[in-house]
């Protein structure tokens, strides 16, 4: 498939995109269930979609390549934790490309947009998280400008041996 650049826009979502948000949402719980045993099995909600569209504190943006939704994200305003030295910063979430369009840069477009948002919001601190193991989507942000900062771990108790 040969994309022209002047065919792909990035665009603010609207109500009118809630149902191909939603497929979005699934196929991302499903590529990540490999990385995390601890997910409910069937339909997940790690959020509200509809609620961050109209909410002024998110920014929720989609890919469009001629009128056919390609991609998602969203950038949301969140207070940071006391002991930190800033107070404000943004989130980053609900990074989704379609499989067809992998590799050719939107991702990148997309953050780039995310990072306006929330700079136009006078934020200078943007967060995500990303599976360690999902090497794809951590070189894909590394290449955005990010970096690790913390690991979370886990212990499934209930798998330990008595001894």
């Amino acid at each position: 498939m040969n994309e022209n650049p002047k065919d792909i826009t990035i665009r603010r979502a609207v109500i009118a995109d809630l149902p191909k948000l939603a497929e979005f949402l699934q196929f991302l719980v499903n590529a990540e269930r490999p990385y995390d045993p601890t997910l409910k099995e069937g339909e997940i909600f790690y959020y509200d979609i509809k609620e961050l569209i109209l909410d002024s504190k998110s920014e929720v943006l989609v890919v469009d390549f001629n009128n056919q939704i390609v991609g998602s994200g969203y950038a949301q305003i969140r207070t940071a934790l006391p002991y930190q030295i800033h107070e404000l910063y943004g989130y980053l979430g609900f990074m989704y490309v379609d499989p067809e369009f992998r590799g050719k840069g939107l991702i990148n477009l997309l953050i780039n947009e995310l990072k306006k948002w929330v700079s136009s919001q006078g934020i200078t601190e943007v967060r995500l998280q990303v599976y360690s193991e999902n090497e794809a989507a951590v070189n894909a942000y590394r290449r955005a400008g990010f970096a690790p900062i913390t690991t979370t771990m886990r212990c499934d108790m209930s798998q330990l041996d008595d001894n």
